[in-house]
């Protein structure tokens, strides 16, 4: 009876240690949350709203290599898209939605480093000492992920969404709110997917995966790869393709990163 006990006042615990390592994880997201909400007109002025700017950085670069290549095709965003909101409290409630996501994309290496201090003292010492660097890598793949989704996906998403007509009659006007969750479903995506290779490392240090596994199946991977893409990009090639690529390498990456892990266990 002592022995279960015991037991029993371990498990809750690591129960009171994870809810702390929670709140202070969330705190973070609430101060940038709060910071993002107060400063209301950098934040969706200068980064939300810019993708559909011709002045954006990505459009006003394509549009300069459209010049050069004499591709006008490449030329994207040119045209302004009216933004309309239909809800009395749809500009407030958007205003907030984005201050927590941009919270959470702010705070997400202080979140990983509470997540790493919370299962650090299960793993042996030796495990430990190959995990350096395993936040300054999660937060620099996450914040990868989240400049190639802004600045790639999103321009593109935008100019095919925004401009695709089913007929001359019907006028695109975007409903605000969904252009606002359409911008944060990609960068937020795009920063998850390119923690690939922190998650392998993960499951091929407890064993769920091996470097064998993850050969054996990277044609289905090269077709999931292909399926995230089509579901995160607008259904055109180009941004498919931009997408798609990234992908592979980094499941490449997570085979080099399991080889490795094996290599060490031997």
């Amino acid at each position: 009876m002592k022995d279960t006990a015991n037991s029993e006042m371990s498990f809750l615990a690591h129960l009171e240690e994870l809810r702390w390592h929670l709140v202070r994880a969330f705190a973070s997201v609430f101060v940038f949350a709060v910071l993002a909400f107060v400063f209301k007109s950098f934040v969706f002025d200068t980064i939300i709203l810019a993708p559909s700017d011709p002045t954006f950085f990505t459009n006003y670069q394509l549009c300069n290599l459209a010049g050069l290549l004499d591709m006008p095709v490449l030329c994207i965003n040119q045209n302004s898209i009216s933004f309309q909101n239909i809800n009395m409290s749809g500009q407030f409630t958007t205003h907030i939605w984005v201050s927590f996501v941009i919270g959470i994309i702010a705070a997400f290496p202080y979140i990983f480093w509470e997540f790493w201090q919370f299962i650090r003292p299960a793993l042996y010492p030796e495990e430990v000492k190959h995990s350096r660097g395993a936040i300054f890598f999660a937060s620099t793949l996450f914040t990868t992920g989240v400049l190639f989704a802004y600045y790639i996906i999103c321009p593109l998403s935008v100019h095919f969404l925004g401009n695709y007509q089913v007929s001359d009659k019907v006028e695109n006007i975007v409903n605000l709110g969904s252009y606002i969750s359409t911008i944060t479903s990609i960068v937020l995506a795009g920063g998850v997917i390119f923690e690939l290779p922190i998650l392998i490392y993960f499951l091929a240090k407890i064993g769920l995966v091996s470097s064998r596994f993850l050969m054996k199946y990277r044609r289905h991977s090269i077709v999931i790869a292909l399926l995230l893409a089509a579901v995160i990009t607008p259904p055109d090639i180009v941004s498919q393709v931009l997408v798609c690529v990234p992908l592979i390498i980094l499941y490449e990456a997570g085979i080099i990163i399991a080889r490795r892990i094996e290599s060490s266990r031997k």
